[in-house]
């Protein structure tokens, strides 16, 4: 196999489509009202969001799929269509952008509709770095059909040539007799449906952007610093009731007794293994949910300091990308090193907890949900209540971020099993305690690593292998003639799942490192050492402005002050971060200096959403790497909650954090969501190991 076509990373979901949707301009005008309707043909779902037509796993791409995604009102109001959600990422505020540069109106102008079934095309889920590579030019190629179809419309109007009018502010205008028609105008009385295959629009060059490339505001910006703005925690409905479940202590126990004798006004529900209860208030719930008294059975009863172990015991091997030869490529090394690299499993700690709103109307269910996926959710809601899927509708508000934790809909189901029973809308929504304890992990991985090298520098092998945490990132860029990556899953102790970065974060860590420890070996500078083992141009770059920035290699490490960088490629972009430390030798006094990080990933769609995104990336990297760590005994999480699980917080920033955005016009533009983050962990591990002599090969670094 390959190395470039390692397998897909197992925690990233990617769900089939079920169905197509049905082209009746009669429901869809009946809708939105009289106007232009956009429609696009998404050419694979699977392609969407794997970025190629071959398929996740090597399967077929799914069908073609058609779905309303633009719409432009006699009143000249346009509404965008995406199942994309926003989750903090201001995904909502680019992709408005792709619309906007392309029907050549302002941002403003345009209402984004996210993430509702009911109202969007399918979408198998944001997450995969997939908006900004696939989503925003298919939503760039629907304001592309719509402006053409408005030239049309208007060079008939207005009695002109075609190459004479121009787009413009809303309107088209007669270049050579200034006449003009607004959009509002130009779609009055019309019912006019059509259709944006794939390949065929005429999109904007880079060159020539106007609204794209540019610091857009943020959509709804406002509402949210006011408050105004409404989450998924924040919803209502009249006469709903507040939800809350008994929870097992531990994964894979099972329920026995449970005392159901409710308290006046209150509903206990319990269905095998679930029990939860729905009561007027929210305080009601938690003081029922605890009078239940569940008695839970069963269980694991491993914990945290056994976790490697297990790991290693229970793996199986999987997924092996060769090239060359591993014996013959040590046997010509001058020094063969090996190393083990450990991550533990780590809480994704959302600002905003898991939350639902579930109704039932008729038969049909509608549920308001923070999820990742709401037509994933929206395929759980209807297996388990065994209804059809269109008596299922999912809507997903603006959500307190996600990283990954949130492509499930077990909280959807919950809420919904309550409402149910009681006949009312109900409201859920998880404690700390809960998302802590009960949500799944980013998966814990030991990744060992065997690597020999001459002594010019030159390297020769590279024996990888990672048990548990997942392939995402696993291959090298590195340029070394005789490799082997491998791929174990492992049997996990804790309910596991996919992460900003996946595992891509593990692999990085353990790499970079591991190449830090080659160069100190050798006596070399590490930068000069990795330079000499790397061909791929964009990599280089991304070291070589990172490293001038930083001003690396002009002042020397030692006596509590240590430089390390480490840096790498994931989902189309490439970054590199420098990071300098001050530390004691025992570890208990660490400060991140400064951080210096450059990234690219092809053209720059909003400067200042990708600056986000990075020095984001950067902040929450430092908490992986430094000192978050789920702890458990017996298959229960013991420090679930923020006072006993440590998040950076504003004391732990770096004093300077610089950012540098490579912007590559001549290149399409790819997510920057997880990249940034896998920088950081290596970069503080080498810097650490330059201040006090002391190599740390697991995360988290500090004790």
């Amino acid at each position: 196999m390959p190395i470039d076509s390692f397998e897909p990373e197992r925690y990233e979901l990617a769900e089939p489509a079920r169905y197509k949707f049905d082209l009746d301009r009669r429901d869809f005008f009946r809708t939105l009202g009289a106007g232009f309707l956009v429609l696009a043909v998404v050419e694979s779902i699977e392609a969407q969001e794997s970025g190629g037509g071959r398929g996740r796993g090597g399967r077929p791409p799914m069908p073609q799929v058609v779905g309303p995604w633009l719409h432009i009102g006699e009143d000249g109001a346009i509404s965008a269509f995406t199942g994309k959600a926003e989750v903090g990422q201001n995904t909502r505020t680019a992709l408005t952008q792709g619309v906007a540069e392309e029907l050549r109106v302002p941002v403003s102008s345009i209402q984004l509709v996210m993430a509702d079934t009911d109202r969007v095309p399918y979408d198998a889920g944001t997450f995969g770095s997939r908006s900004m590579p696939d989503m925003l030019p298919q939503m760039r190629k629907v304001g592309a059909t719509a402006r053409e179809l408005l030239l049309d419309r208007a060079a008939v109007l207005l009695n002109a040539d075609r190459p004479q009018l121009k787009a413009s502010d809303a309107k088209i205008t007669n270049t050579a007799t200034g006449k003009s028609l607004g959009y509002s105008d130009l779609v009055k009385g019309q019912n006019v449906m059509a259709t944006a295959p794939v390949g065929q629009a005429q999109l904007t060059p880079v060159s020539d952007w106007s609204v794209l490339g540019t610091s857009a505001a943020k959509v709804d910006g406002r509402a949210m610093v006011t408050g105004a703005h409404r989450y998924s925690s924040d919803q209502k409905l009249p006469g709903m009731l507040y939800g809350c479940v008994e929870r097992s202590p531990a994964m894979g126990a099972t329920l026995g007794a449970v005392n159901n004798t409710p308290a006046e006004g209150v509903v206990v529900v319990r269905d095998k293994d679930f029990v939860g209860v729905a009561a007027p208030s929210s305080a009601a719930a938690r003081q029922a949910a605890a009078s239940l008294k569940a008695q839970w059975k069963g269980g694991p009863q491993s914990s945290d300091n056994d976790l490697f172990a297990v790991l290693k015991d229970t793996a199986k091997p999987r997924a092996e990308s060769t090239k060359g030869s591993i014996d013959e490529g040590l046997a010509v090394a001058d020094h063969q090193l090996s190393a083990i690299y450990t991550v533990a499993y780590i809480a994704h700690a959302p600002l905003e907890p898991r939350a639902a709103l579930a109704q039932w109307q008729d038969g049909k269910l509608t549920v308001w949900t923070g999820t990742q996926r709401p037509f994933g959710v929206r395929r759980e809601l209807a297996d388990a209540f065994s209804i059809p899927e269109s008596q299922v509708r999912v809507i997903v508000p603006d959500t307190g971020s996600g990283y990954g934790g949130k492509h499930t809909g077990e909280t959807a189901v919950e809420a919904a099993r309550l409402a149910k029973q009681t006949g009312k809308p109900v409201k859920l929504v998880w404690t700390r305690e809960e998302e802590f304890s009960s949500a799944y992990a980013r998966p814990a991985g030991v990744i060992e690593v065997r690597s020999g090298v001459r002594k010019d520098g030159t390297l020769t092998a590279w024996d990888f292998h990672n048990y548990n945490s997942g392939g995402s990132g696993i291959a090298t860029l590195y340029d070394i003639p005789h490799q082997r990556v491998h791929f174990h899953p492992s049997q996990s102790p804790l309910r596991q799942g996919s992460y900003r970065g996946l595992a891509a974060t593990a692999n990085h860590f353990a790499r970079e490192v591991h190449m830090d420890e080659i160069a100190h070996t050798l006596g070399k500078d590490p930068l000069a050492f990795r330079l000499a083992n790397l061909k791929d141009p964009r990599l280089r770059d991304v070291f070589e402005r990172a490293a001038e920035a930083f001003h690396w290699g002009e002042t020397s490490s030692g006596s509590g002050r240590g430089f390390g960088f480490g840096g790498g490629f994931e989902k189309g972009g490439y970054v590199a971060t420098f990071a300098e430390v001050t530390a004691d030798t025992d570890l208990k006094r660490v400060r991140v200096e400064r951080v210096v990080t450059a990234f690219e990933c092809g053209a720059v769609v909003n400067p200042d959403c990708l600056r986000n995104q990075v020095e984001g990336g950067v902040i929450m990297g430092l908490g992986a790497a430094l000192f978050e760590q789920l702890r458990f005994e017996n298959g229960r999480v013991s420090n679930a909650r923020f006072s006993r699980y440590r998040v950076p917080r504003f004391a732990d920033m770096p004093t300077a954090i610089e950012t540098l955005l490579v912007d590559r016009k001549d290149l399409p533009s790819a997510g920057a969501g997880e990249t940034p983050i896998v920088g950081i962990a290596p970069a503080l591990s080498n810097a650490l190991y330059a201040a006090t002599g002391k190599r740390l090969r697991s995360m988290p670094l500090l004790p």
